[in-house]
């Protein structure tokens, strides 16, 4: 209108009167996103690795509370019900003495889960050290250390098995108890044996993160070398190392399971899984569920485990795109 002032003369009145323009809600900035948010959210686009959690916690929790639950001792013998096949009364069936299969393979599973996971524990500590060690060295010590590797893995694990469990098995049952001392001889020797794949990993991210510009940045600015790997190095090469590490849960329970079947792990009154197959062996014709429902929880247990771990391997790998 003529004579009119606007109300401010730094103000265009066409972009005034001009409607608000809607952000699209993909163009929004997105909220921050702590780094383990982010792997879960990944993690669960793996519906397999998913499905092997659940089921991998839920035989956890079977075997951690299922005897508190089913007070059936694994050392009832009942000979009327030699060889029963899978009732209300024994879910599993029976044995030759007419033990409850169900109450043994609860128990065998406390054993062989907690050999894997103590078994990789021990693998995980030796492996991250001397991958560490020889990752942060140059010259002789990343040479000595990665010969020593490639020593061990040269090695025949399986005869080197055999031969140290029999060598010492007498000498620890007698200093710990039968259960305790062939329990810490097992361990030892898979864990002895399972940390050279976790060393010459964590010694390859060690080399392609020690010249990365956040390392040389904390050496430009007076980290020393344990800060430069332990604030720095080590923490951005955990994820692979996990990956690594549900493997060999898989291999320890795979070992434990094969020398107790070829009876050299635990006594024959102390039932794992592998020591109820090589009770079942003789018996699979006339009564095959007493070697189908430990067999069963091995296959399960591994499986998933490798499930989790490929889930694992996909929700940290900051490469893959989800």
């Amino acid at each position: 209108m003529a004579g009119s002032t606007p109300a401010s003369a730094t103000v265009d009145p066409l972009a005034a009167a001009a409607p608000p323009v809607a952000v699209p809600v993909a163009a929004r900035p997105r909220a921050s996103v702590s780094p383990w948010a982010e792997a879960w959210r990944r993690f669960k686009r793996h519906r397999l690795a998913v499905l092997g959690l659940v089921v991998l916690v839920l035989m956890i929790l079977l075997v951690a509370f299922g005897p508190l639950v089913w007070r059936v001792q694994i050392n009832d013998i009942d000979f009327s019900a030699r060889l029963k096949t899978p009732t209300a009364t024994h879910p599993f069936g029976t044995d030759d003495l007419g033990q409850d299969i169900f109450a043994r393979v609860l128990y065998g599973g406390r054993i062989s889960l907690a050999v894997g996971l103590s078994a990789m524990l021990m693998a995980m500590v030796v492996g991250v050290t001397i991958g560490a060690v020889a990752g942060i060295s140059r010259g002789a010590v990343d040479a000595a250390l990665m010969w020593l590797t490639d020593l061990f893995l040269s090695l025949p694990l399986l005869p080197l098995l055999l031969v140290l469990t029999y060598l010492f098995r007498d000498a620890l049952k007698g200093a710990f108890g039968p259960e305790v001392g062939v329990f810490m001889l097992i361990v030892v020797v898979i864990g002895a044996f399972g940390w050279m794949p976790v060393a010459r990993l964590v010694r390859a991210q060690f080399f392609s993160l020690r010249e990365k510009e956040f390392v040389e940045a904390a050496r430009a600015l007076g980290a020393s070398v344990p800060r430069q790997v332990v604030r720095h190095i080590l923490p951005n090469s955990l994820g692979p190392v996990i990956v690594a590490g549900t493997i060999n849960v898989a291999a320890a329970i795979i070992a434990e399971s094969t020398l107790s079947f070829l009876g050299l792990g635990f006594p024959p009154d102390i039932p794992t899984w592998g020591r109820i197959l090589s009770d079942a062996k003789e018996y699979l014709d006339i009564a095959p569920h007493w070697a189908i429902f430990p067999g069963t929880a091995i296959f399960l247990a591994v499986l998933c485990i490798n499930f989790v771990g490929d889930g694992l391997r996909d929700a940290l790998d900051p490469r893959r795109v989800l």
